[in-house]
C-alpha cells in the first residue's frame, strides 16, 4: 500500500472511528453527518469521498465480507461443489476476523452493540445480507452454468452457505468476545458440512 493509500485508510478508520463512538454515545438517530465529520476532523463533502450515507458507515463489514467471499471464490477450482466454495469463503472471511488488530476488533464489537441496541438497523443489515446472498448466486450460477433467474438450487446453495454465518455470529446469543464468535462459527461451519453427508443423523 503506497502513502497515498495508507493517507486514505487513515482517514476512513477515523471517520469510522468517529461515527461508532458517536452513535454508542448519543444515538443513531441523533448523530449527523456533521457532527461525524467534526469529530473525525474533515468537513462532510470529504465524509462522503469514504461513505455514501451513515447506513454505509455501519453496514461497511458487509461490503468487505462480500469482498473476501468473492476473492475466495474467483481461486477456487470451477468442478469444486458450490457449498465446498462458500465454505472456503466463510473460512477465509473468519481468518480475517482472526488476523485483525485490537482497533479492528474494537470495531467489530462496537458494531454488534450498536446493531443489538437498534432493531431498525439490524433489520437494515439483514437486508444487506440479501443483497450480497444475490451477488453470490449470480456468481455460482455461473459456476454451474445455470440461469440465477431460473434455478432455485442455486440460491437454496447460497442460501444454506449464508444462513450458517448467521447462525455460527448470533446462535445462542450475540455475545462474547471476538474469539469466542470465531470458535462459535468455526463449528457451525463444520455442523453445516457434516449435515450434508450422505446418511448424517442429527439425532
Amino acid at each position: 500500500m503506497g502513502l497515498r493509500e495508507r493517507k486514505k485508510e487513515k482517514t476512513r478508520l477515523a471517520v469510522l472511528d468517529a461515527a461508532l463512538d458517536l452513535f454508542l454515545e448519543q444515538g443513531y438517530e441523533s448523530t449527523t453527518v456533521e457532527q461525524i465529520a467534526e469529530a473525525a476532523d474533515i468537513s462532510p463533502r470529504t465524509f462522503f469521498r469514504y461513505f455514501t450515507s451513515k447506513d454505509h458507515l455501519v453496514l461497511w463489514f458487509h461490503d468487505h465480507g462480500e469482498g473476501i467471499i468473492l476473492e475466495t471464490l474467483a481461486g477456487r477450482p470451477l468442478d469444486e461443489p458450490p457449498f465446498t466454495s462458500l465454505m472456503h469463503g466463510l473460512r477465509a472471511v473468519l481468518a480475517d476476523v482472526e488476523s485483525s488488530t485490537d482497533e479492528d476488533t474494537g470495531r467489530f464489537l462496537k458494531l454488534r452493540r450498536l446493531l443489538e441496541a437498534n432493531p431498525q438497523l439490524f433489520g437494515r443489515s439483514v437486508a444487506r445480507g440479501t443483497q450480497t446472498e444475490h451477488t453470490l448466486a449470480d456468481v455460482i450460477a455461473g459456476r454451474r452454468g445455470v440461469d440465477p433467474q431460473e434455478d432455485q438450487l442455486t440460491h437454496l446453495i447460497v442460501a444454506f452457505a449464508m444462513s450458517t454465518m448467521r447462525v455460527g455470529f448470533e446462535w445462542p446469543c450475540r455475545e462474547g468476545t471476538v474469539t469466542e464468535i470465531v470458535a462459535r462459527m468455526r463449528e457451525t461451519i463444520e455442523l453445516a458440512e457434516r449435515s450434508l453427508r450422505p446418511g448424517w443423523d442429527a439425532s
